[in-house]
């Protein structure tokens, strides 16, 4: 059974750090990566992972998130730091088995699997 849960979530306060985990099970994933969801807002990519390693990001949020994987411990991670107000979302870890693809391809249809999300709040 194919399962992400993420975990790390919570309220820091602008600037502060957090960083997100996402154990997998049940399949092999060659891209994953990290989106979130602000309330009335479009789910929006954050950042990916392939399988070769190769990684990108959103513009607003480069230089302060890093995505990595672990494969040993089948766990994704996003280190949060310099963290804004807008970046308080609910963020989701997502899981494809096919190698990464365009990165403006609507979420739904670049990832075939998702977590349930974890809730990351930044006051200012």
């Amino acid at each position: 059974q194919v399962q992400l849960v993420e975990s790390g979530g919570g309220s820091v306060q602008a600037g502060g750090s957090l960083r997100l985990s996402c154990v997998s099970s049940g399949a092999t994933y060659s891209c994953m990566g990290w989106f979130r969801q602000a309330p009335g807002k479009e789910r929006e990519g954050v950042a990916r992972i392939d399988s070769d390693g190769s990684t990108r990001y959103a513009d607003s949020v480069k230089g302060r998130f890093t995505i990595s994987k672990d494969n040993a411990k089948n766990t994704l991670y996003l280190g949060m730091n310099r963290l804004k107000p807008e970046d308080t979302a609910k963020y989701y870890c997502a899981a494809d088995p096919l190698p990464c693809g365009s990165w403006n391809s609507p979420p739904h249809a670049a990832f075939d699997y998702w977590g349930q999300g974890t809730q990351v709040t930044v006051s200012s």
